[in-house]
């Protein structure tokens, strides 16, 4: 590890040469222990604390920095007032933004710091590349006696069409964020709140769910690996929508959302309703509404990610309601831009969200809509039909990249009632949605 004085004296060389370029940094801890990091002062060396106020082991925080600035991952004593180092001390590790994108720092159960980036991943891939082509061609060389030169020239087609694959997986990327971010540039004041004429974004394709009774129409606005945006139309039927209704009435309550330290808490930008549904499984041979509706949203999952969700150890069904208070409302009831689950491109956490369903019961005359920002997209509600959306790559079971961030616009006229189902993945009986925080750690494992 570089001593202290060098690494300043190397970040505030760093720092004078890229002043002013900003990086997103993602950091996840799987230390076995709560850490904290702190920015160091690059003229004072001061630390200064930018966890809130730390991050649980197994937790992911995200950082908005700069290039050439450096900071402390500090180890936190566990309730036994020690920590997990040699002779009992607390561990520190160091990293510094650099130029490169996608930086992910990784704190793993020896307190190494490993920072990794698009270049480093590139240099590992081509790595992993050359490895796997290399041990192919030396098999082939035993099975089939074959001489150098043939070996030679095996081995740079292998590598050819590895490289090629990879390139052609970079450029779609490259392109589909190029088009992203040109469309959003172009239509910028459309994808806001303030037009209440703006329709449904356009789809990417047409297609039909046919769910062995029904076939549903469905209009796919965004389909990337790990992001992807559906609507479906007659998702939920009316007596689906007063079932939930009649359910929730007694239990409603003033909404909550989370409160950054695995909590919930009120929120002044919130005035919506809401309560959770417990599902009445017992009952679902009777066709219980509850059940249709619940079974049928877990159906969808499968359909799309095939990941075989089932009932077991979901969250309840939520019922969430809105009312309008008109145009000259001053703090209307808005849904402020979120991701349901980690939307930082890191590998997923076992227990948590994937997938989201919203259905609509009742729509607003005007407002109402959601916005999914950084994929520009743009949806209008609509009686009886439902918004999925999934936020992980079920092939690499890494996270979206922020594609799947939405926000609420406020209801303004009328009155919004939908009913919502989080999905996640890795719970059971034994382990249900309630045993994990809103970080998605589970409350077992965490250190009072």
């Amino acid at each position: 590890m570089k001593s202290l004085p060098l690494l300043f004296a190397i970040a505030s060389c760093i720092a004078t040469a890229y002043a002013e370029e900003p990086r997103s940094i993602a950091i996840q801890n799987d230390s076995g222990t709560k850490v904290e990091i702190y920015w160091i002062h690059p003229g004072t060396g001061k630390g200064i604390l930018q966890s809130s106020p730390f991050i649980y082991n197994g937790a992911a925080m995200s950082l908005n920095s700069f290039v050439g600035h450096s900071f402390e991952a500090r180890e936190m004593p566990g309730k036994n007032g020690k920590c997990l180092g040699q002779d009992m001390t607390c561990r520190v590790g160091y990293f510094t933004v650099n130029k490169n994108d996608d930086q992910q720092v990784f704190i793993d159960d020896n307190f190494e710091i490993n920072h990794q980036d698009n270049k480093s991943v590139a240099r590992e891939s081509a790595k992993v590349l050359i490895d796997d082509c290399e041990a192919q061609v030396t098999r082939n060389a035993k099975e089939g006696g074959i001489g150098a030169l043939e070996a030679i020239q095996e081995l740079k087609k292998c590598v050819e069409s590895g490289v090629a694959l990879e390139v052609e997986k970079a450029n779609e990327e490259i392109a589909f964020q190029s088009g992203i971010r040109k469309k959003m540039a172009e239509s910028y004041e459309n994808y806001t709140c303030a037009d209440f004429d703006l329709p449904t974004s356009d789809a990417v394709e047409d297609t039909e769910w046919d769910d062995g009774t029904v076939v549903r129409d469905v209009k796919i606005l965004l389909d990337r690996p790990a992001s992807k945006v559906h609507i479906v139309k007659n998702f939920i039927s009316v007596e689906e929508c007063i079932a939930m209704e009649d359910a929730a009435r007694p239990k409603l309550h003033k909404a909550t959302v989370a409160d950054g330290k695995g909590g919930s808490e009120l929120s002044p930008n919130r005035k919506a309703l809401q309560a959770g549904i417990k599902i009445p499984w017992h009952l679902e041979k009777e066709r219980n509404p509850l059940t249709t509706i619940s079974r049928r949203v877990y159906d969808y999952v499968n359909h799309v990610l095939g990941m075989n969700i089932d009932e077991h150890g979901q969250e309840d069904l939520m019922s969430i309601q809105y009312e309008g208070r008109g145009e000259n409302d001053t703090a209307p009831d808005r849904y402020m831009p979120h991701c349901d689950g980690d939307c930082n491109a890191m590998p997923f956490k076992t227990g948590n969200r994937m997938a989201t369903m919203v259905m609509y019961c009742t729509v607003p005359t005007k407002g109402g809509a959601t916005n999914f920002r950084n994929a520009g997209l743009h949806v209008v509600p609509e009686v009886r039909t439902a918004t999925f959306f999934s936020y992980i790559d079920p092939e690499t079971m890494k996270m979206d990249n922020g594609f799947t961030e939405h926000s609420g616009c406020p209801v303004v006229e009328g009155e919004k009632k939908i009913v919502t189902q989080w999905v996640r993945y890795g719970v059971d009986k034994e382990n249900p949605w309630d045993s994990f925080n809103t970080l998605g750690i589970k409350i077992s494992d965490m250190e009072e």
